[in-house]
């Protein structure tokens, strides 16, 4: 995997969430069920950051020592 390709991943992985965040939060405001999926949304976020995102930042980190 390259450098470039890593940013990539990066650049649509945040707006795809981005996306579904904003989307969730717009749908339920003002509902009871508002607090109950932010967390369930947090948790889906945090979840991507280590097992996506750290796994290519340690690819990144490869890449770059490699040269």
């Amino acid at each position: 995997m390259t450098k470039g390709k890593i940013g990539y991943f990066i650049i649509v992985s945040a707006i795809i969430w981005g996306a579904v965040i904003i989307g969730c939060s717009l749908k339920l405001q003002g509902t009871e069920c508002y607090n109950q999926i932010s967390f369930i949304l947090s948790i889906g976020a945090v979840s991507h950051l280590l097992f996506v995102w750290g796994p290519l930042a340690g690819q990144y980190k490869r890449i770059k020592n490699e040269k």
